[in-house]
């Protein structure tokens, strides 16, 4: 690397994670013109520009995008080895950082989280619940638990919780008003009550299966929300028929509020998974975690 040093890249990654001198600066405790010096002498040393630099902003080269995407990895793999090692010496410590989606917490990650509060008080838990897509190399996140569907490329990882039942649900005043379905075919011309995953262009389908066979069926998406409970209210409010994890709503079914449609059709889902960037020097904390999880 032309003598450039581990430490100038590391400033460099801080600047382009930052989006600035100044605000680098404050997380690295320098000075604005140590950081400006570091980035200066970082391209000399390297032969290429890597940042352009206006008086509102900044932004990274092609070469500066290059790098930043090249060592962002290994200097997170660097640090947590670093962690690692001191972490073997102590009391598991620090704080736990996940991603999830809602819909996960009733069904066994609130579950998890207490029994490894407990297990381990000394690290603080961050949970962020978000049913998008999430950049475990940028986003600081130790780990992420995702439906099969949103893992990210080039992670790891490994199947938690149930299975997840579904069901087809309505109430009988709509079915009543709109008449009952005869065939899961029939739905096309049916509301639906739709989960969006964080934007309306991206929706939970609805799965049935005949047999061996696997179909996809779209209703006429009268409403879209990325909230369970309020799915459950409008389909209980008689909006529409709502395709929905079976659990929140057992007990109305069992109540009659709600009626299930082609219980026999309706397949599970996969489990969840927990994704997580490296299997090398994963955080203790981390690791404590995934152990505890996959026996929930």
């Amino acid at each position: 690397m032309k003598d450039a040093n581990l430490n100038d890249v590391g400033v460099f990654v801080e600047v382009a994670r930052a989006n600035g001198f100044r605000a680098a600066a404050a997380n690295l405790n320098l000075g604005v013109g140590s950081v400006s010096e570091t980035i200066r002498r970082l391209e000399e040393r390297l032969g290429v520009r890597l940042i352009e630099r206006t008086t509102r902003k900044i932004s990274l080269t092609a070469a500066g995008e290059t790098l930043f995407q090249r060592s962002l990895p290994a200097l997170k793999d660097l640090a947590n080895a670093l962690d690692e090692v001191g972490e073997e010496q102590q009391v598991i410590s620090g704080t736990l950082r996940l991603s999830a989606p809602r819909s996960s917490s009733p069904f066994f990650l609130d579950d998890a989280i207490s029994q490894y509060s407990v297990a381990y008080p000394a690290v603080n838990i961050e949970v962020m619940y978000d049913d998008n897509k999430v950049d475990l190399v940028t986003s600081g996140i130790d780990a992420a638990i995702r439906s099969k569907t949103l893992l990210q490329s080039g992670t790891y990882s490994m199947e938690v919780g149930p299975k997840l039942e579904m069901a087809l649900v309505a109430s009988p005043a709509y079915l009543q008003a709109s008449g009952t379905p005869k065939k899961p075919s029939d739905l096309t011309t049916y509301d639906g009550i739709r989960f969006g995953f964080g934007r309306a262009d991206r929706l939970a389908p609805w799965s049935f299966k005949e047999g061996k066979r696997s179909y996809l069926v779209t209703p006429k998406p009268r409403m879209i929300v990325n909230d369970l409970v309020s799915m459950i209210n409008f389909a209980k409010a008689g909006l529409g028929l709502a395709y929905i994890y079976r659990k929140p709503v057992e007990s109305l079914i069992d109540s009659g509020e709600l009626v299930t449609l082609f219980d026999k059709s309706v397949p599970p889902l996969p489990r969840y998974t927990i994704n997580y960037l490296t299997k090398r020097h994963m955080p203790a904390r981390l690791n404590a975690f995934i152990d505890l999880i996959k026996k929930v």
